[in-house]
């Protein structure tokens, strides 16, 4: 599955009623680990058929970014059934990511 642009429009409907586990990155044009780790989140999107990856700009989507509490970017969230299930800062190589996701 590709990318998903989340917003908060769209975050109930792709998020929230997901029955598939879903990786959220937390990110901005300007930060260079957000960068650094787009690479290893697009794998992840495409490898794994069966996992959300909603890439959410903390720029753009400000009200996201307060409603879970982001202070520091990146920021790897990973939801199942509407609720957390496990978080993650900073840059993480694409092993670490997925072994945040239980893969």
């Amino acid at each position: 599955m590709s990318l998903v642009h989340i917003t908060k429009e769209n975050f109930e409907e792709v998020v929230l009623k997901s029955d598939k586990k879903v990786l959220l990155d937390f990110w901005a044009t300007w930060c260079g680990p957000c960068q650094m780790i787009a690479p290893f989140v697009e794998e992840v999107a495409e490898e794994n058929e069966h996992i959300v990856v909603g890439k959410i700009d903390v720029d753009e989507e400000r009200d996201l970014a307060i409603q879970f509490g982001i202070t520091s970017i990146p920021t790897l969230i990973v939801m199942e059934k509407g609720q957390v299930v496990n978080k993650a800062l900073g840059f993480r190589q694409k092993a670490d990511i997925l072994k945040l996701l239980g893969e």
